[in-house]
């Protein structure tokens, strides 16, 4: 007998929005053909739920009770004033950069500042999806599936051989209007060898915007001896959900250092996959989190070492208040024969409130004998002896917190070597705290 799960309304409403917006959707017959594939596999999976152990602490299928309509493609981004999208960015506006800027889903040209360049080569994804030799898509993953189907703009970037980008790249991607939308986007980032480059994805919400369902994925693909940063932050408003996914592939010798910072976002769910393809690599997974009254974060990564010889560390740190909710799951897999594979991870967390909570699931999937790995975990409220030092000292106790918290997630934020992001990061983050 064959059990078939009822959709939901949310399920059967993505359905009937594929339909209505498959035409105006960008690309070629075959990029039609690969959303309509995408299409059917998210009308197989569903949703994921809670009876999926990646995805047992963060139920989609219960959680997204209707599915927003996908933002028009006839927005005009011209009605946005650069002022509104550099107060949403707060210190990140100030900061000396390559601009490729998306509003509602769609390149806003009048926004952007792109490089002119053959070093450096940035383009909407609207334009460029039929040069794109492959895009990756799942047979197993609902959410990249989703993704796949609606995908309506990002940016594809590829940088040559040994070059040397002399300025961030910085990749915004705003929500704006009053009304709730969907959004789905899509980054291709291609890397060459030897190259040396500092990406930084923003996601956030302009002033008065509505509450939104943004899906977003990228893929970055890294050549040989190449050294990469790359930086995410996202702030989506607290009607919000974020499913976020990034698939890495490094090639030999490559350092990758990659951050991710959450906060004043109802619903986030990061996924990241990256995979040692070269031998000799280095890999530094990193990020902070901070929720407050009934948001709900959560980080999944994957970090498979298919290679000897690589190194993977991986910190996250989350501040928790109210009844915020805050995951962990991170998985190391050392293949049969990557031997001399060195993997390391930790996840800690604050909590400020009695009735927050923080769930961690560090897991080691080792085949090969010859190896270094280990995982921890921790929680723990503010150290009330340290307050305690504070308040004799004539620091109020609201000063005397955040400072605490402060130096609390500082660990993960340093790991962002340049100044000027990693100062706007801890702004953004001070500002949550007040």
């Amino acid at each position: 007998m064959t059990i078939q799960l009822t959709k939901t309304k949310a399920e059967a409403a993505l359905g009937e929005q594929f339909e209505a917006t498959f035409g105006a959707l960008p690309g070629s017959a075959r990029i039609a053909q690969l959303r309509k594939t995408a299409m059917g596999t998210f009308a197989t999976l569903g949703l994921p739920h809670r009876r999926i152990e990646e995805w047992k602490y963060t139920d989609l299928r219960a959680a997204v009770k209707q599915a927003f309509k996908p933002a028009a493609a006839n927005d005009d981004n011209s009605k946005i004033a650069p002022a509104d999208l550099d107060a949403a960015l707060g210190a990140l506006s100030a900061l000396e950069c390559y601009r490729a800027v998306f509003i509602n889903g769609r390149f806003a040209a009048e926004l952007s500042s792109l490089p002119a360049s053959d070093a450096l080569t940035i383009k909407p994804l609207s334009a460029a999806l039929d040069d794109l030799p492959r895009l990756n898509s799942s047979d197993s993953d609902s959410v990249i599936a989703l993704n796949t189907a609606f995908m309506s703009d990002g940016a594809v970037i590829t940088i040559a051989d040994k070059a040397q980008v002399d300025k961030p790249v910085l990749m915004v991607f705003a929500r704006a209007g009053a009304d709730d939308k969907a959004i789905a986007t899509r980054n291709v980032i291609n890397v060459g060898k030897g190259a040396k480059a500092l990406l930084v994805e923003v996601n956030i919400a302009l002033a008065g915007a509505g509450n939104g369902q943004s899906n977003c994925l990228s893929e970055i693909t890294i050549g040989d001896d190449a050294e990469v940063s790359h930086v995410k932050a996202t702030r989506e408003g607290e009607g919000s959900t974020h499913l976020s996914t990034w698939i890495g592939e490094l090639g030999a010798r490559v350092n990758y250092r990659a951050f991710q910072m959450t906060s004043e976002t109802a619903l986030v769910r990061n996924n990241l996959f990256v995979t040692f393809n070269g031998e000799d690599s280095k890999l530094d997974i990193s990020g902070a989190f901070l929720g407050r009254g009934t948001e709900h974060i959560d980080t999944t990564l994957v970090v498979d070492h298919a290679v000897p010889g690589c190194e993977s560390r991986e910190l996250f740190k989350g501040v928790l208040d109210n009844t915020a909710r805050g995951i962990f799951q991170g998985k190391v897999i050392v293949r049969q024969d990557a031997q001399k594979s060195d993997g390391k991870q930790m996840a800690q967390a604050l909590m400020l409130s009695d009735t927050c909570e923080f769930d961690s699931k560090p897991e080691l999937e080792i085949y090969a004998d010859d190896v270094v790995c280990g995982h921890g975990s921790t929680s723990a409220q503010l150290d009330e002896e340290m307050m305690f030092y504070f308040r004799a000292r004539g620091i109020p106790e609201d000063i005397a917190r955040a400072m605490m918290i402060e130096s609390f997630i500082g660990e993960a934020l340093d790991m962002v070597e340049h100044e000027r992001v990693r100062e706007a990061l801890a702004d953004a983050a001070r500002g949550w705290l007040k």
